[in-house]
């Protein structure tokens, strides 16, 4: 299983971005997802989960600016992030917890930078 995420780059604060993460060897539509973010210093943490039937949650950090959706079509999760704050500024991880041999699978990340 392979995840690629894409999409990270400069922005300024209340701008917007669109994080994509590919999937390939895997019968995607059956696997609930996740991203998952990691500042300078600080530990990995949650961001926003969709299950298979694309019920989504939210840390309250995030919650109203970022939307998190799947396109089982193109193998594709998506994360939407608007109004970008400074604290926003980590590489984002999408992460498959749960993939095929009951095993967690995770991307190499894509990097946000967000300036004030």
């Amino acid at each position: 299983v392979q995840l690629v995420e894409s999409g990270g780059g400069l922005v300024q604060a209340g701008g917007s971005l669109r994080l994509s993460c590919k999937s390939s060897g895997a019968n995607f539509k059956l696997y609930s997802l996740r991203w998952y973010r990691q500042a300078p210093g600080e530990q990995r943490e949650s961001v926003a989960n969709i299950t298979t039937d694309h019920a989504t949650v939210y840390a309250d950090s995030v919650k109203d600016r970022f939307t998190i959706s799947r396109d089982n079509i193109r193998n594709t999760m998506y994360l939407q992030m608007n109004n970008l704050k400074p604290e926003d500024t980590a590489v984002y991880y999408c992460n498959m917890p749960q993939g095929p041999h009951s095993r967690s699978y995770w991307g190499r990340g894509t990097k946000v930078t967000v300036s004030s």
